[in-house]
């Protein structure tokens, strides 16, 4: 009589399968559970951990200034204001309050603290004078 063995693919304890060491009991049940960080992972982690901070960072400095930017004037700062007049533009009235100055500048100046855009002003309107030009001109 013959007898017939059947190969099986299943690794063995202590008898090694087609072309794998065998592997002993704390090493199987090490090898599922070990948990390994490369160094694209450690990046990967510290980026995680670091955007929402830099993100809340950033956008305290960028909301930090718009409390001066929509009007409001911190602290005990006084400024000298100009009220606008019929045919006025901001670049006669920086003419006025500044002669000795480059008009382009202090119309910036003008614009930026009164949060103008694109050099719109109406009649009746109040703007701040800078400090610099506050006892000259008007």
């Amino acid at each position: 009589m013959s007898s017939v063995t059947f190969a099986t693919n299943r690794p063995v304890l202590g008898r090694p399968a087609l072309g794998r060491p065998a592997l002993s009991r704390s090493t199987a049940a090490r090898r599922g559970t070990r948990l390994r960080i490369t160094v694209r992972g450690r990046r990967v982690l510290a980026a995680l951990v670091t955007l929402p901070i830099a993100g809340a960072i950033a956008f305290a400095a960028v909301s930090g200034g718009s409390a001066l930017a929509s009007g409001e004037v911190s602290g005990t700062s006084t400024f000298a204001t100009v009220t606008v007049q019929p045919g006025d533009t901001l670049w006669s009235i920086a003419g006025e309050i500044a002669p000795q100055a480059d008009p382009r500048d202090v119309v910036a100046e003008i614009s930026t603290l009164n949060v103008i855009d694109g050099g719109a002003i109406s009649v009746g309107q109040h703007l701040a004078i800078p400090a610099k030009y506050s006892s000259t001109g008007r």
